[in-house]
């Protein structure tokens, strides 16, 4: 609404309502501001507190996995990880022939 507008609405009102109308106009209004900037605090706590919460969750997630990277790792581009192997055992040694009668 542009400001004509908005002259041209409080000039029909005092017409209407007179001049006792006007601080009940101005009071109204007053309370609906109050009414709406706490319902809007309301709902940026809301959010705030959603958002918090999925943070811990999300921070308890990624300590729990251990990413084997450091700080500047993160913030540049992946890189392959060099993959460690356990060394292999060697497979147990066979056991030797039992002896065997000889027929004969």
């Amino acid at each position: 609404m542009s400001m004509g507008e908005i002259v041209l609405i409080l000039f029909v009102y005092l017409l209407l309502f007179g001049a006792k109308g006007v601080p009940a106009l101005a009071q109204t209004l007053g309370k609906a501001v109050y009414q709406f900037r706490n319902a809007a605090k309301d709902v940026q706590n809301e959010i705030m507190r959603g958002t918090q919460e999925i943070r811990k969750q999300t921070n308890i997630r990624l300590d729990q996995i251990d990413l084997g990277l450091d700080d500047d790792a993160v913030m540049s581009k992946p890189t392959p990880t060099k993959q460690t192997t356990a060394p292999a055992t060697p497979p147990p040694a066979p056991e030797p022939p039992s002896e065997v009668p000889a027929n004969g």
